[in-house]
């Protein structure tokens, strides 16, 4: 197979950076994107020749247009032959208490971020007649957690507008697939807990299971994976003659949510909330408290 043309945004940490250095050692031209130039830096001096490096920020249309004139600079107008859209990050706390304003910014980097520069690539491949789109889902984005409902919702909206675009670009030849990664060891965490600290609100009717966060943390670390079986979903997704349309892994979390969403809501419910501490014991005095909701932005 011919070497291929791909795009990573979000590729100065986590999922985004291993997957962009192993597509590159697989020969594959990588366009590593970020916001962080000194970090794209780095991430090009342990790379392939193969790897270069662009500054794209998917909030602002006018990187997003600077980042697509570079690539077709520096590719002699052919573009792309596969776009994976893993920027992202995550805002942890009780669903009540997120502001809109961290809401909005959620939702503008997972959701309209991802959308945006996917907007920008499109045409080259209608051009072509040929194209892959890959998105960085989640498990996430099947079954919602307790105090990732804001996160969650932003890969439940990828994974249908992934959906759409599946139906829709297939008659042009543009194939689009949804990596769903579990629990992975990437720097993902420590910003999702940065951004939760902000609700540790001693006055919140929460702070009994907030306060537990990091022992909650350290628990989940133990399952944890290195982000390598994404990266190779993701090669699978670009190279497969016939991509699926969902790469899930590892697969014991794929199977512990199939499992899970066979069970009645009920019972995912009371597992879920049992799992957090999320019970009237444990909340005992603070059921009636006040919310103490951060300060809103409309």
């Amino acid at each position: 197979m011919k070497p291929l043309t791909i795009l990573v945004t979000g590729a100065t940490s986590g999922i985004g950076r291993h997957a962009a250095l192993h597509l590159a050692k697989l020969g594959h031209r990588v366009f590593a994107t970020g916001r962080n130039e000194k970090v794209l830096a780095e991430v090009k001096a342990s790379a392939p020749a193969t790897l270069d490096t662009i500054v794209l920020d998917v909030t602002s249309a006018a990187s997003i247009a600077q980042a697509k004139a570079t690539v077709d600079e520096r590719t002699g107008g052919a573009g792309v032959d596969v776009l994976v859209n893993n920027a992202g990050y995550g805002i942890l706390g009780p669903t009540e208490m997120i502001s809109d304003a961290d809401m909005r910014a959620q939702y503008e980097t997972n959701v309209f971020g991802l959308m945006a520069v996917t907007r920008a690539f499109l045409p080259g491949m209608h051009a072509r007649g040929s194209g892959r789109i890959i998105n960085v889902s989640s498990i996430g984005g099947l079954i919602t957690l307790p105090l990732f409902g804001v996160y969650n919702s932003t890969k439940y909206a990828v994974e249908s507008l992934s959906d759409g675009l599946r139906l829709e670009l297939a008659p042009f030849g543009i194939q689009v697939s949804l990596i769903e990664p579990g629990y992975i060891d990437t720097g993902f965490t420590d910003r999702s807990m940065l951004e939760m600290s902000r609700y540790r609100q001693p006055e919140s009717r929460y702070f009994p299971i907030l306060e537990r966060a990091d022992d909650m943390r350290r628990m989940s670390d133990r399952t944890a994976v290195g982000p390598e079986c994404i990266s190779k979903a993701i090669e699978r997704a670009a190279t497969d003659r016939r991509p699926r349309a969902r790469y899930a892994a590892p697969f014991s979390a794929a199977f512990g949510v199939g499992i899970l969403r066979r069970l009645p809501t009920r019972w995912i419910d009371a597992l879920m909330r049992l799992a957090v501490g999320l019970t009237r014991r444990r909340l005992a005095g603070r059921v009636s408290a006040a919310p103490a909701l951060a300060a809103r932005s409309v």
